[in-house]
């Protein structure tokens, strides 16, 4: 086993699942960032998960400063694993570090403060140019619903790269 324990921050709850969608089909236990701090010793190796805003993988600089980081999922909102390149960019991750990207969802009503307003700014300026577009990919396609509809993607699917890795 190349990692100890899950160690996750979520934001709206589609991070959380998948960490412990992954911990029951490992066995590894599953921590937030802050009951992992208290939990874990210090360099315990881990598998990160995080929320992405604007490709950073939220909490991973905290995670890595305490623990061993042997892997990171980024969660966010596209269906398409493009996303892993920005997230790798934005948050500076080591090239030899294993990093996946899994799309979790959307669902403004879940979101506080700041976030909320971004998001309900993004919602507003990408759902109106992706609804006038007239050629829209599958992919477009499945963005506008997720923005217009909300919902949850998380599935036992997406993790089969992660669990390859664990295993």
């Amino acid at each position: 086993m190349k990692v100890t324990a899950i160690v996750y921050t979520s934001n709206t709850g589609h991070t959380k699942a998948y960490a412990e969608l992954l911990g029951e089909k490992t066995g590894l236990p599953a921590y937030d960032l802050k009951t992992a701090c208290k939990t874990l010793p210090k360099h315990a190796e881990i598998l990160y998960l995080g929320w992405l805003m604007a490709g950073n993988v939220k909490g991973y600089k905290k995670a890595a400063r305490r623990f061993s980081v042997k892997a990171v999922c980024g969660v966010g909102m596209s269906g398409s694993d493009t996303q892993l390149n920005d997230m790798l960019r934005a948050t500076h991750l080591p090239e030899d570090l294993p990093a996946f990207y899994l799309q979790g969802g959307f669902e403004l009503e879940k979101l506080h403060g700041i976030y909320k307003l971004m998001m309900k700014t993004m919602k507003a300026t990408v759902g109106k140019g992706l609804s006038a577009k007239k050629d829209r990919t599958p992919e477009e396609d499945d963005m506008l619903n997720l923005m217009l509809n909300g919902g949850s993607t998380v599935s036992d699917e997406k993790l089969t790269a992660v669990l390859e890795w664990i295993e």
